[in-house]
């Protein structure tokens, strides 16, 4: 995914969370006699500085009403904010207090000159204006690091308040019962950093704390450091941000920071970058700028190298052409501010090639960068991919590629893999899924208001793990853990419902493969038949930030209809008890393949669960597996193999294409393993959870079917409100912008024109 970022401020700000408080209902201040005409619902009546919330006109027969929208009051130096044309208010981008309050009105658009109008109050508090950052990191016992967070608040009495907590909205953690002080490590004062508006650039409140790990880690595990918002009064803001601490047992301490820097050359990979035209200009300044991962060192058979990435990282998603400069960091490090205007970037390659998106044959999202001479690390060394140093930090290392002569090696489902990447740094996860046909969304700028096209990539592989990818790691390189083997290049990614980030990865020797093909004479000559650069065979350090599923039967509950129906397959489920067959008791349960559906739990004797089949549904409701008396998917360690396998991903190759027809929310199919009986492998349906509606099939030919809700895949980018930029920017945007020249379509006919 590649991130996006506001030009803003000499410390660096991020990019905003939108988040919206409180809950749906009409909420109307100022209705009046004409309220009876049209009146105002509001999906939510709190809204911090980052979010939005939509306002609806109804008249009085419940139909949506023609109206013109205005706001008035809010905050004394910053303003009301905007309502749009279609009743979205969006606050304005900074407070100077704690709370504000603003009036929209909306007034009825009438032919015979009526005046009805009503208007609803909102209460508008400070925001993050990013998550804390680092947003994930690792420390060895006795480590520390410092956490920072900035809200847009300037002046006014509010700060924020950070915690450990088990989870990312969870209860802190130290007053639980038998941790004692200084168990999970410890939080100093926060210190905040207030400041006043001066000129046209609020300098908005930083707030940062330490956090110093225990002296002693007996056994690696995750905990949170969540910031909280708190002011004065009722109106306090609250907006939360946190960040994922792994407290390594090993030692072994990781901070993404690392990977945002400006290397010095030779740069090594696994770091941010990015096209030096990657930003969105409005009226002459720049406003937004995107940013991602140099993935790899590639070569060709004449001895070339290039910087391998994505697609969207170094070609901005088809709208580049040959020769365009590739900088590290990418623009999103820098403040916007590209090569050639101001200092903090090197330029390191100059884009060579891509596969087109918009060709309907593309299967892959990627590009490669002619290196510059002396510009990047000619082994092909990677952040974080070697060995622990005696600080307690990683090595730079080359990934493997002994075995595979640096075509790679192909993922398999349950394969422990690696990525170091822009935003989190070096992390390990499973492959979660084989066999994938994805949907994703392309834009043509960082903000992502101009919807581009969608492309459906097949036979991508799926990889699922807590603070496995974010937004900046697009371009990075999946690796196998167990040999750093090269497996994948990470292009898309989204969060489940649980927080686990879902990543979709190319497989590399498509990637390879699709490279190749680009050079006429490839497969007679092999003068470019590229392969990943790199060393011989060696583990990587893995830091996984928890497991890929949420086995928290507690947190699940059930609905009446579906208790109701779990209880009426209870009997035939109970025909099933058999000592022969190792089943002891049944019981309704929930599904974990099915979130918030009934299951009919079978309680099996370890010694007969892998010697007999049991049936995936009874009275039209699934089956969950359960050994011992434990949760299946924490006791079992295999993953589906052989003919179990095969057989799914038959039925998934027969079934995806009507899938995706039969359900909008469907922009996902693959294979994967099933929760509810681990033993089994499971049809994979990745499902947008804002517009699912209704119920999936829980099996397909009768092969099990597994649901995962998530946000929609798409190569997701952040943005802000436009601040203004330096003049020098503004002066040589049209020497930079080939495009702003005229000759735009002369310049389309070169993009795929091989280099020399």
């Amino acid at each position: 995914m590649r991130l996006a970022r506001l030009h803003a401020l000499a410390f660096g700000l991020a990019p905003a969370l939108l988040i919206v408080a409180g809950c749906g209902g009409r909420v109307s201040a100022f209705g009046g006699l004409t309220a009876a005409r049209v009146s105002i619902h509001v999906a939510s009546s709190r809204v911090d500085t980052n979010g939005s919330t939509r306002l609806t006109a109804l008249l009085a027969d419940g139909n949506a009403a023609k109206v013109r929208w205005s706001v008035w009051g809010g905050d004394p130096r910053a303003g009301a904010g905007r309502v749009s044309a279609d009743g979205v208010y969006t606050p304005p981008s900074y407070l100077t207090r704690d709370a504000v309050t603003v009036q929209v009105r909306a007034q009825l658009v009438d032919a015979t000159g009526g005046t009805a109008s009503d208007a609803a109050e909102l209460t508008v508090t400070p925001g993050f204006l990013q998550p804390l950052t680092p947003g994930n990191l690792s420390v060895g016992p006795g480590g520390s690091v410092t956490i920072s967070g900035s809200m847009t608040e300037v002046g006014g009495s509010a700060g924020i308040r950070f915690l450990l907590a088990e989870s990312s909205n969870g209860d802190e953690l130290g007053p639980k019962v038998g941790l004692g002080p200084g168990a999970v490590g410890s939080l100093s004062a926060p210190r905040c950093v207030r400041n006043a508006v001066t000129g046209p650039n609020p300098a908005y409140t930083v707030c940062s704390v330490t956090y110093a790990a225990p002296a002693v880690i007996g056994a690696s595990k995750t905990i949170f450091i969540v910031g909280r918002i708190v002011g004065n009064g009722a109106d306090a803001s609250p907006t939360t941000s946190w960040t994922r601490v792994l407290l390594n047992a090993g030692g072994v301490s990781s901070n993404p920071a690392t990977h945002q820097a400006h290397l010095a050359v030779p740069v090594q990979l696994g770091s941010s970058s990015g096209n030096n035209m990657d930003y969105d200009a409005s009226l002459g300044q720049l406003s937004d700028c995107c940013g991602g991962t140099l993935g790899a060192l590639v070569q060709d058979g004449l001895g070339n190298q290039f910087v391998l990435s994505n697609n969207h990282v170094l070609a901005r998603s088809d709208q580049s052409i040959p020769g365009e400069t590739v900088i590290q960091p990418g623009l999103i490090d820098n403040s916007c501010t590209p090569y050639g205007v101001g200092p903090g970037t090197t330029p390191v390659a100059s884009l060579t090639r891509y596969p087109a998106l918009s060709q309907a044959g593309t299967n892959v999202d990627a590009a490669i960068a002619r290196v510059t001479p002396g510009a990047v690390d000619t082994r092909g060394s990677i952040l974080e991919l070697g060995a622990r140093q005696p600080d307690g930090t990683l090595a730079a290392a080359p990934p493997g590629v002994s075995s595979s002569s640096g075509k790679g090696e192909a993922a398999t489902l349950g394969m422990m893999v690696a990525k170091s990447g822009r935003t989190t740094g070096l992390t390990c996860a499973e492959v979660s899924a084989v066999s994938v046909d994805v949907v994703v969304d392309y834009f043509t700028d960082c903000a992502e208001t101009a919807h581009a096209f969608t492309k459906t990539f097949t036979n991508q592989i799926a990889i699922a793990g807590p603070s496995f990818s974010d937004a900046g790691d697009s371009g990075a390189l999946v690796v196998n853990s167990a040999n750093a083997e090269p497996v994948g290049l990470f292009f898309a990614g989204g969060t489940d419902t649980h927080g686990v980030e879902q990543a979709i990865a190319s497989p590399i020797g498509d990637v390879l493969s699709s490279l190749d093909a680009l050079v006429p004479g490839t497969a007679s000559t092999g003068a470019a038949s590229y392969r990943v650069v790199g060393g011989t065979d060696h583990p990587v350090a893995c830091l996984s930030y928890g497991g890929a599923h949420a086995l928290d039967e507690k947190a699940a509950s059930l609905s009446v209809p579906e208790r109701e129906r779990g209880e009426a397959a209870l009997g035939l489920a109970q025909l099933l008890i058999n000592p022969a067959t190792g089943v002891v008791r049944t019981s309704v349960s929930t599904s974990l393949d099915h979130p918030g559906e009934a299951a009919i739990a079978l309680y099996v004797d370890a010694g007969a669960a892998g010697a007999t089949a049991y049936p995936n549904q009874i009275g039209g409701v699934t089956t969950k597996l359960i050994v011992n008396a434990g949760i299946a998917g924490e006791v079992e360690p295999t993953h589906p193999r052989g003919a179990l396998l095969n057989q799914a991903l038959a039925v998934k190759q027969e079934s995806a294409a009507g899938l995706f027809r039969s359900n909008l929310a469907i922009f996902g199919v693959g294979v994967g393993q099933s929760l509810d009986n681990p033993r089994e492998a499971a049809v994979m349906l990745y499902v947008d959870r804002k517009k699912f509606a209704g119920k999936l099939p829980e099996t397909i030919e009768g092969q099990r079917v597994r649901v995962v809700l998530m946000d929609r895949l798409h190569v997701t980018r952040s943005h802000g409100t436009a601040l203004p930029m330096h003049s020098a920017c503004a002066a040589s945007q049209r020497l930079m912008d080939p495009f702003a020249s005229g000759v735009k379509e002369d310049l389309k006919l070169l993009r795929d024109v091989p280099s020399k």
